[in-house]
């Protein structure tokens, strides 16, 4: 399971800002650099104005590798030798799959701004086994409702059954990943993503196939951002912040919202490998990540954009960066908000099996 973070590597299409895919990138560092680091990443990690000033404060180079699904990062690692990876990015609900695996070293409570992170993202569950911490949530954000708030009506988004509404016909499009769409008609039923289950599977698929009815396209997240952000499409379903905040300044008709039934929450984090061959600078790394400054520009990163999960990192974003990424609406946002749906093999099968039979309609 993978968030919408770790799937597209080409946040912001219409600004032409496509950074390295997965070949192996060298931030700008100086040629005599005294230590170097390398970090497996996501994309938004690769922004030369985030990863410069940790290199020139510790006279280091940071070589970073990006990534897309936890199951390609991990197939990285195992295709690596012990000490290659000093970093790990990875989505928070997959933390614990890299420490069953033996691949994370723990971290020091004291060493951390954990008191600084938004109680609701901490997720100490994810991040955490028996009391030692493993990772630290750095970002997060919202599968949800994004729209031309120019072409439709505002209040309209504010309830998610608009998702399958003959209103907007023709005018929607579907971002092409199961899990937080299936989430998100879950939350729009009314029902927890946590319980979702084989009895919850018929009314998913009955709301499944009137979305499909209603949408002109299903599409992965390019395709979709482009549709909206070009006006062949008026909404789209699964999108959020991280879809439309990098655009604010260029497309301001294009907005986002948490509707009052919720939305469906990802969240990615960071970690020092146990093997890392420099396991000290991999601290300092993810300490300056973690810190207000690094939060400030992780949240703005030319990839995507979205919700800095330290809380101090406010008092590093203006008012319009603040404002595309609904700071102040946070604490109901948050409230509202669930986690993606987290379901075993069989019931995982079953609902990429709705799914294409969805497509296939």
């Amino acid at each position: 399971m993978t968030s919408p973070a770790s799937r597209a590597p080409a946040r912001r299409l219409l600004l032409a800002t496509i950074l390295a895919g997965v070949a192996g990138l060298s931030a700008t560092a100086s040629a005599h650099a005294a230590d170097e680091l390398n970090a497996l990443v996501w994309c938004d990690h690769t922004d030369p104005a985030l990863i410069e000033p940790f290199e020139k404060a510790n006279n280091a180079k940071v070589n970073l590798k990006t990534y897309e699904g936890t199951g390609a990062g991990l197939s990285i690692i195992a295709q690596s030798r012990p000490g290659d990876w000093d970093v790990l990015v990875i989505d928070a609900i997959d933390v614990k799959r890299a420490v069953d695996q033996n691949l994370l070293a723990e971290m020091p409570a004291d060493a951390l701004p954990l008191a600084d992170t938004f109680p609701e993202v901490r997720m100490e569950a994810q991040n955490s086994k028996d009391g030692k911490i493993y990772a630290a949530t750095e970002k997060f954000g919202y599968n949800t409702i994004s729209y031309d708030k120019t072409k439709v009506d505002p209040k309209d988004m504010k309830d998610l059954s608009v998702m399958w509404s003959d209103k907007y016909k023709g005018r929607i499009a579907i971002y092409d990943y199961y899990l937080p769409v299936m989430g998100l008609v879950q939350v729009g039923l009314g029902k927890k993503t946590a319980e979702l289950s084989d009895a919850d599977l018929p009314a998913i698929q009955e709301r499944l196939a009137a979305m499909k009815k209603v949408s002109k396209q299903v599409s992965e997240v390019t395709a979709s951002q482009t549709a909206l952000a070009t006006g062949e499409v008026d909404i789209l379903v699964g999108g959020g912040e991280w879809i439309t905040a990098a655009l604010a300044a260029e497309k301001p008709n294009l907005d986002w919202t948490v509707p009052d039934q919720g939305a469906v929450r990802w969240a990615q984090s960071i970690g020092v490998m146990k093997d890392a061959a420099h396991k000290d600078l991999a601290l300092k790394f993810v300490q300056y990540i973690l810190s207000p400054e690094g939060q400030a520009r992780l949240a703005t990163s030319s990839c995507y954009w979205a919700m800095p999960a330290n809380r101090q990192a406010g008092e590093h974003l203006t008012d319009a960066q603040k404002a595309a990424l609904r700071w102040n609406d946070q604490a109901g946002y948050l409230a509202k908000a669930q986690l993606y749906p987290a379901p075993n093999a069989e019931l995982d099968k079953k609902m990429q099996d709705a799914w294409t039979d969805m497509m296939q309609q």
